[in-house]
């Protein structure tokens, strides 16, 4: 085991214990309280008995409450507590219910919370992400394609492709979310019940803004599928850190990277027998929890498939929230990789001199501005660097002459003309800065300062309508349970 691994609770300041957080036994409480207020007021459970219901109930949820106290997560192990305390007429709160719609509600709403820690993860990574690349708007690094390094980018150009890909997956949730966001309870088992149950008010009380319309869907479909589309959702997190984490590996296994972890607090660990070695313990711990997440939300497709409606495996509360809580793992697991990157500007640009990451512009500049067929400029550069890795010969240093006699030829074999270089040695020079071609992009959503500057300020603002979009639904949902604790309260009164 390596000496950077950290206690989970360590790494993820997001995830409370989870006596803290808000489980089945909670949800059951909250229910039977939503029950015993609106089917009191609604003429359904006798208002002389409602008190001492309320007052049992009070007492089960008070026991469960204290330390090492019974906190019961099915309905047929909660309910022997509550007649224990109230007497048998206290399953006249059952009117209408089963274990069915109860359990698919409380599930619903613990993945619902599940999904806001998620979330408040993801956003703290994207807002990570974009204060990097406003720093580093300017650094140019080498980026690599087919594991090659490829071109000169802007490192905050680099990181702000991968915020893209994270706000995908923000928005994602968001629609998930939504799916997710409604409340089963009064749809009984399969097809509703005969008494008069106000669903929407039930649904108001514990924090949802809509029911599931099917009662066969609520409990035998949709509770199946929803954690399915979590596991997707979270996989495709942990794809995008997996990348990102792979991109810094390589480059760091190099004897003179341009990236390094920060020393201390955990991200690297010494060698036992190589006394040169720093392991950068933090990565492959993110990216041992990022495979974990991919491992279980692809279980929750297993467990799902080949079983009839409405069975039990996919649904399991501890499978679903052990697969929640190593999402936000890992997203508080990169966060701190994030926070601990040392970018050396300096080894980036020796990197990118030493080869010839820039021998497209010249193609370019070319074609663009002296009218010379797109593959005719490719193989003069490309002549220019098979001549240049044969001799051993840096971009900086190359000799103008073996330039033009590499053109002529080049314009002689492919056009059958004769022909003389068109760029000056200055002109030739500056095709091969990579700080100039980074700089003089032109394309849309390109490195250049200006578009760098346009997409930082809207992934700003997409950011502000992220955090915004956290605190409206737990303030909702957190505003719904005290207007519900309120109204209970009154029903011993």
């Amino acid at each position: 085991m390596c000496a950077c691994s950290l206690p989970a609770y360590a790494q993820n300041p997001n995830a409370a214990p989870a006596a803290q957080r808000r489980d089945e036994f909670f949800w059951l409480g909250e229910i039977n309280k939503a029950s015993a207020v609106i089917n009191t007021e609604e003429g359904l459970l006798d208002r002389a008995v409602a008190p001492r219901i309320a007052a049992g109930l009070r007492t089960v949820l008070d026991a469960g409450n204290r330390p090492g106290g019974p906190r019961p997560n099915l309905v047929i192990t909660f309910e022997p507590l509550l007649i224990e305390a109230a007497g048998v007429e206290a399953t006249l709160l059952h009117a209408g219910r089963s274990s069915q719609d109860m359990l698919a509600t409380v599930r619903a709403a613990i993945l619902r919370d599940e999904m806001l820690r998620i979330a408040t993860s993801l956003r703290r990574v994207n807002a990570t992400i974009l204060r990097l690349a406003e720093q580093h708007a300017a650094t140019v690094v080498p980026n690599y394609t087919n594991g090659v390094a490829a071109q000169p980018n802007s490192y905050g150009h680099y990181l702000l492709g991968h915020l893209a890909g994270f706000e995908r997956d923000a928005e994602r949730l968001r629609q998930a979310f939504a799916r997710l966001d409604h409340s089963p309870m009064g749809t009984t088992v399969l097809n509703g019940t005969s008494w008069p149950l106000n669903r929407d008010r039930m649904a108001r009380y514990l924090g949802f803004p809509a029911t599931v319309d099917n009662a066969y869907d609520a409990a035998q479909i949709l509770s199946s599928e929803i954690p399915v589309e979590i596991g997707a959702l979270t996989g495709s997190m942990a794809l995008h850190i997996g990348a990102f984490i792979e991109d810094v590996m390589t480059q760091y296994s190099q004897p003179r990277p341009w990236i390094l972890l920060r020393e201390g607090d955990g991200n690297t660990y010494v060698s036992s027998a190589m006394p040169q070695k720093r392991n950068p313990g933090l990565l492959i711990n993110v990216r041992t929890e990022a495979s974990r997440v991919l491992s279980l939300g692809v279980g929750r497709s297993i467990m799902a498939h080949n079983i009839t409606p409405g069975m039990n495996d996919p649904k399991v509360t501890s499978d679903n929230v052990a697969m929640t809580s190593a999402a936000v793992r890992m997203l508080d697991g990169f966060d701190r990789v994030l926070n601990a990157m040392v970018i050396s500007p300096e080894r980036a640009l020796e990197e990118l001199n030493l080869d010839w990451t820039a021998s497209q512009e010249v193609a370019d500049i070319l074609m663009r501005d002296h009218r010379l067929p797109f593959r005719v400029g490719h193989h003069f550069a490309s002549g220019i660097v098979d001549y240049a890795r044969a001799h051993d010969i840096r971009p900086s240093d190359f000799p103008y002459a073996e330039a033009q006699r590499i053109y002529a030829e080049t314009v002689r074999h492919e056009m059958h003309q004769e022909g003389s270089l068109p760029l000056s040695e200055a002109e030739f020079r500056a095709a091969l800065d990579p700080v100039a071609i980074v700089r003089n992009r032109r394309t849309a959503g390109g490195p250049q300062p200006a578009e760098m500057a346009r997409m930082i300020a809207a992934t700003g603002q997409a950011l502000a309508a992220q955090e915004g979009w956290i605190r409206e639904r737990r303030e909702r949902i957190d505003g719904a349970l005290a207007t519900l604790n309120a109204d209970f309260a009154r029903l011993g009164n």
